[in-house]
């Protein structure tokens, strides 16, 4: 039987008792309003196949594959293969495989022009300890900032680029490092649940359209300090067998980065757009 708990107040929910190959359309939909009602979906003790983590995460969207061609599963190459490869020839450890994701707080898509809408993950390989993903809530980002920040920021656009200022571009093929900025709200209301948040990333913005370069540098630091709220947090501990699904339109996150680098930490993602 189906059971989901609630992990924080504001972010975070664990469903068991499914099994996502087989469920209802009823079950699923009681799946998806939980992930509205938590921005992060947890569906524990499953055991699919890639065709069957496939057709799961087509219920929530269309499939989009991962810009990052090079790490793409070579049997799906809509499913990013995380995890694999990170050490090189010469037995050094490739930090861009290993602490992928883990660089700092963001959101997934920012820089596309039409961003993801969620990006799910399924747990092949969990290491003994650490490799947890931690998840914050744009909806508490924005009820923190102070009234006269709403102001100045309302209407205000975000222009992001894969790599960001820092050109942090390597898991990208040559061809694909000189697209142009997508644009985007900083206020960014939701398009399901109504709910105003902030949508930023400070890792993939290139400034604040409209303003002279240091007042836009000085808006971008003055907005991270309001980003991650501790209240809003949610820091997932890994099962093998799980699969998580966080709304890019109102949470962000991270990879802790922080696990033993002998050990495997293996998941299979899909990026989701709107259908």
């Amino acid at each position: 039987m189906l059971e989901i708990r609630r992990m924080t107040p504001q972010v975070g929910a664990i469903a068991e008792g499914v099994d996502v190959r087989t469920m209802s359309e009823e079950t699923f939909d009681t799946l998806y309003r939980a992930w509205l009602d938590c921005n992060v979906l947890v569906v524990r003790g499953q055991s699919l196949q890639l065709g069957e983590f496939l057709a799961y995460s087509k219920r929530f969207g269309r499939i989009d594959p991962h810009p990052s061609k090079n790490t793409r599963h070579p049997d799906c190459p809509e499913i990013t293969l995380l995890g694999v490869n990170k050490f090189d020839a010469d037995g050094k450890l490739n930090m861009a495989i290993y602490a992928r994701g883990a660089s700092g707080w963001h959101t997934d898509g920012a820089y596309d022009s039409v961003p993801f809408k969620a990006t799910q993950l399924y747990g092949v390989a969990i290491p003994s300890r650490g490799g947890n993903t931690l998840f914050a809530s744009m909806y508490a980002a924005y009820d923190a900032l102070p009234e006269a920040l709403k102001l100045r920021i309302a209407g205000r656009m975000g222009a992001y680029v894969y790599g960001g200022r820092r050109k942090a571009n390597e898991l990208l093929n040559p061809e694909d490092r000189d697209k142009q900025p997508a644009l985007h709200p900083l206020v960014r209301t939701h398009p399901e649940t109504g709910r105003k948040g902030l949508y930023f990333d400070p890792g993939k913005i290139l400034r604040v359209e409209g303003l002279p370069e240091e007042e836009s540098l000085a808006l971008i630091e003055e907005i991270t300090g309001y980003m991650v709220q501790p209240q809003s947090e949610y820091h997932h501990q890994w099962k093998k067998g799980d699969i998580v699904i966080w709304d890019n339109r109102c949470s962000y996150h991270k990879a802790a980065g922080d696990y033993p680098p002998e050990e495997d930490r293996i998941h299979w993602r899909v990026s989701i757009k709107e259908a």
